[in-house]
């Protein structure tokens, strides 16, 4: 008996797939020869495209895994950076702040999606929980100059502060508070700054009232363009390689960078604002600066900041 093409199609999907079902005619020697080459050589090629499939996953698998140890081994290599804890608004606002002034910082979130979707490159976050010790001994704490915690929750941002301050003595660490009442608790856990953003926001606002230009203006020049102004310190470290003191005005350095000296903190903590030309700067002082991000930027090549 002939085969039609519907029984062929038949007979060829159960041979290829080994079901096991019975043959809809008797096969002649000649097809039992063609179906023997037919099943040896659908087991070869079925085995190669399953090899295929299975390198696929086992490279993509192996390229993630290869990227993430590439990225530890570079987050291990980071010293005196600015680690930020938790990438919400305030979070966010802070990158994008050392991003302009060019530090280098690590983000700590648990949201992968949040940190994936955002501007920062894949070497700049770290997925995890910063309440975590493990995450933080990762994020590199231990050689961290600074750290950030604005997480929305006021007991994260305390246990984070807690363990921060145990894992590094020297850490500057700067915390996010929602309420008043976090305040001391904050401070005496170990944050050298705390901040209130919704008491800072109606301070603003009410100043906007008592005075309006002021506060406009600096508005203005804050947020205006890529041209905002910016405050920076620099150490007496920093400016010479020597311990001989040295004026303000010696420093010249409004010719230097465009900067403007608008601070002075003596080596005992006094802060003097708008200081003498001829106050000497000596080792352990900092002077504090106003320039545009252009003339920051300046200053921040020539000093090494």
């Amino acid at each position: 008996m002939d085969l039609n093409w519907i029984d062929a199609f038949y007979m060829t999907a159960i041979t290829i797939t080994t079901v096991g079902y019975r043959e809809v005619v008797l096969p002649s020697d000649e097809a039992k020869i063609f179906i023997t080459i037919l099943i040896l050589s659908s087991v070869v090629i079925l085995g190669f495209v399953v090899s295929v499939v299975t390198e696929y996953f086992i490279s993509f698998s192996s390229l993630n895994d290869l990227r993430q140890k590439r990225k530890l081994k570079n987050i291990q290599k980071m010293e005196d950076h600015i680690i930020v804890c938790g990438y919400g608004r305030n979070g966010q606002q802070a990158a994008s702040k050392l991003m302009e002034f060019h530090r280098d910082f690590l983000v700590i979130d648990k949201d992968q999606e949040v940190l994936e979707k955002s501007d920062l490159n894949p070497e700049q976050y770290l997925v995890g929980n910063a309440n975590d010790d493990d995450v933080l001994l990762t994020a590199g704490i231990e050689k961290a100059s600074n750290l950030i915690t604005a997480l929305p929750d006021d007991a994260d941002n305390l246990f984070i502060v807690l363990s921060a301050r145990q894992l590094n003595k020297n850490l500057r660490i700067i915390s996010r508070a929602t309420e008043e009442t976090s305040y001391k608790k904050l401070k005496l856990a170990g944050a050298n700054n705390v901040i209130l953003p919704d008491k800072i926001g109606g301070q603003h606002m009410a100043s906007l009232i008592v005075s309006p230009d002021l506060l406009e203006f600096w508005d203005n020049l804050s947020y205006g363009d890529s041209k905002s102004v910016n405050l920076e310190q620099v150490s007496f470290e920093q400016l010479f390689d020597h311990e001989t003191p040295s004026t303000i005005l010696e420093l010249d350095l409004r010719q230097k960078t465009g900067c403007t000296i608008i601070g002075f903190k003596t080596a005992d903590g006094e802060y003097i604002v708008n200081p003498n030309p001829k106050i000497q700067l000596t080792p352990n002082s900092k002077i504090i600066v106003i320039g545009n991000s252009d003339q920051i930027k300046t200053l921040q090549e020539i000093y090494s900041i």
